[in-house]
C-alpha cells in the first residue's frame, strides 16, 4: 500500500531545515567577528615589519577594529529595529567582506587601519541582527538549541583566530605572507551573503519610529578616538602637543556624552540602569578586567615572537594552553557555576588570573628571554582559566538586579563596553610594553605584567558591589 506524506510533515521538515540554515548563517557571522578580533594578535609583528608600520601599526591593528565595533554596536541593533534586520544583515556582511578585501590588499599602514575600522563598523551592523532574526524566526525549542551552540562555536573561534593566523603566515600561501588572514573572509563573506539573500525571511516592516541617538554615538566615537590616539601617539613619539590635545579632546567629548545621556529623550543606556549600583559596578569591573586581559594576551604574543623569537605558527600553538583554559572555564561557568556562586565566581576568576600572571612574572624574572614554551604552558593555562571564569561571569551577574525591561539595554551596553575595553587594553598595555622595551624585552614583559596585576587587583573590591547572584532566567 502506498502512503502519501502529510503536507504538514513536509512543511515542518522544510521549516526545520530553514531554521538550521539560519542558525548556521548567524554562527558564521559571529565566528567571523571573533576571528577577526583576535587574528592580528599573532600577525601584528609580521604585518608591521612588511609594511614598515613600526610600533604604531602594531598598537592600532586590534584597537581600530574594536573601537568601531564597540561604538556602533548598540546603534547597529537600533538600526535593525528601524529598517529591518534582514536589510542590515545584508549590508553588514557585504560591507565586512569588502573591507576585508581592502585590508588584505592594503599597500600601506594607513589604508590597512582604515580597512580595520570599516570591518569593525560593518561588523557592528551585522552582529546584532542575528539574535533578533532568530528570536523572530525560531520556535522556543530551536531557540534553546541555538543558544546552546553559541558558546562552543564562539569559543572555538577565539582559539581558531590566532591558530589560523599562525598557520597562514607560516605556510605563506601563494607568497602572500599575512594577507590571507583577511582575504579568506572574501570566500566566507560571499558565501554568507549569497546564503543570506536566499534564506533570511523578509522583514520590510521595520519600526520607523525607533529612535537612534546618532549624536550620542558620535560623541562616544570622538571620545574613544581622542583618548586612544593620544595614548598611542604619546607613547610612540613622545608626549608633545598633539597627544596632549587629543586626550584633552577625548575627555571633553566624554563630558558631552555624559550630558547627552542625562538629557536625551532616548539615551543609549537607560538612566535607571546607571542608577543601579550592581549594574554600574559590574560595568566597571568588566571594563577593567577585559582591558587588562585583552592587553595581556596581546603583549604575551609580542613577547613570544619578539623576545623569545618564536615563529607566528609556534606562537599560536604556544598560546593554545591559555585559550583552552579560557574556553573550558567559560563553558563550566555558564554550565551552572555562575548560577550557583554568582559574584563569588567573578572574584575567584580574577584571583586565579592574578595567580597565573604572577607565575609568568616569576618565570620571566628568573629566566628572562631564555624561557621555553613548555615552561610557560601551565601558567598560561591558569591565566586562561581565570579569564574564562571572569569574562563569562561578569555580564551575567551584573544583570542580577536589572528589571526585565532593562535587560536588552543592559546586554547591549555590556557588549559595547567589552569591545571598547578590548581597544583600550590593547592600546594601553602595548604602549606600556614598548615604552619599557628600551631596557630589554624581558623587562618590558615584566612591566606589562605588573601593570596588569595592579589594575586587576584594584577591581577586586568593586566585585563586592555587584549583585550577589545572577538572574535565575536570562533577562529576568
Amino acid at each position: 500500500m502506498t502512503t502519501l506524506t502529510e503536507p504538514g510533515a513536509v512543511t515542518a521538515r522544510r521549516s526545520s531545515r530553514l531554521m538550521w540554515a539560519i542558525l548556521g548563517l548567524v554562527l558564521l557571522a559571529d565566528a567571523l567577528d571573533v576571528i577577526d578580533a583576535t587574528v592580528t594578535n599573532i600577525a601584528a609583528p609580521t604585518i608591521a615589519g612588511e609594511l614598515n608600520g613600526g610600533e604604531s601599526l602594531i598598537k592600532w591593528l586590534g584597537p581600530a577594529y574594536m573601537l568601531a565595533m564597540g561604538v556602533l554596536l548598540v546603534v547597529g541593533g537600533r538600526l535593525g529595529d528601524k529598517f529591518g534586520q534582514r536589510r542590515l544583515f545584508l549590508i553588514g556582511i557585504g560591507g565586512f567582506t569588502l573591507a576585508s578585501a581592502v585590508a588584505g590588499f592594503s599597500p600601506d599602514p594607513t589604508l590597512l587601519i582604515a580597512a580595520r575600522v570599516a570591518q569593525g563598523a560593518f561588523g557592528a551592523l551585522l552582529i546584532p541582527q542575528g539574535m533578533a532574526i532568530m528570536t523572530k524566526a525560531f520556535d522556543r525549542d530551536m531557540l534553546a538549541k541555538a543558544f546552546g551552540l553559541f558558546g562552543p562555536v564562539l569559543g572555538l573561534s577565539s582559539v581558531g583566530g590566532p591558530v589560523l593566523a599562525g598557520f597562514l603566515i607560516g605556510t605563506d600561501v601563494f607568497g602572500l605572507s599575512w594577507r590571507p588572514i583577511f582575504l579568506i573572509n572574501i570566500v566566507l563573506g560571499v558565501a554568507g551573503l549569497v546564503m543570506a539573500v536566499r534564506i533570511l525571511p523578509r522583514d520590510d516592516d521595520g519600526d520607523r519610529s525607533t529612535v537612534v541617538d546618532g549624536w550620542a554615538s558620535g560623541l562616544l566615537a570622538v571620545t574613544m578616538l581622542g583618548l586612544l590616539y593620544g595614548l598611542i601617539e604619546g607613547s610612540t613619539n613622545g608626549w608633545g602637543v598633539i597627544p596632549t590635545v587629543s586626550i584633552t579632546v577625548g575627555v571633553l567629548f566624554f563630558a558631552a556624552f555624559a550630558h547627552r545621556q542625562r538629557t536625551a529623550a532616548h539615551p543609549l543606556i537607560k538612566p535607571s540602569l546607571m542608577k543601579n549600583r550592581g549594574f554600574t559596578s559590574g560595568l566597571l569591573v568588566c571594563l577593567v578586567a577585559v582591558a587588562a586581559g585583552t592587553g595581556l594576551l596581546f603583549v604575551l604574543s609580542l613577547f613570544l615572537q619578539e623576545g623569545l623569537h618564536v615563529s607566528p605558527s609556534g606562537t599560536s600553538l604556544g598560546l593554545v594552553p591559555l585559550t583552552f583554559g579560557l574556553v573550558a572555564a567559560g563553558f563550566a561557568a555558564m554550565g551552572g557555576l555562575v548560577a550557583r556562586f554568582g559574584r563569588t565566581l567573578v572574584f575567584i576568576g580574577l584571583t586565579v588570573d592574578l595567580v597565573g600572571c604572577g607565575w609568568v612574572l616569576v618565570l620571566v624574572d628568573h629566566y628572562g628571554t631564555n624561557l621555553g614554551l613548555w615552561a610557560l604552558a601551565p601558567a598560561f593555562f591558569v591565566i586562561g582559566v581565570g579569564i574564562g571564569l571572569s569574562f563569562a561571569t561578569i555580564p551575567t551577574v551584573a544583570l542580577g538586579d536589572a528589571k526585565p525591561d532593562e535587560a536588552g539595554s543592559a546586554s547591549g551596553s555590556f557588549s559595547s563596553i567589552q569591545q571598547l575595553a578590548s581597544a583600550i587594553g590593547s592600546a594601553a598595555v602595548t604602549s606600556v610594553f614598548f615604552q619599557a622595551a628600551a631596557s630589554g624585552l624581558a623587562h618590558a614583559m615584566k612591566v606589562g605584567l605588573i601593570v596588569v596585576l595592579a589594575v586587576t587587583a584594584l577591581s577586586l573590591p568593586v566585585v563586592a558591589l555587584m549583585p550577589r547572584m545572577a538572574p535565575s532566567e536570562p533577562g529576568q
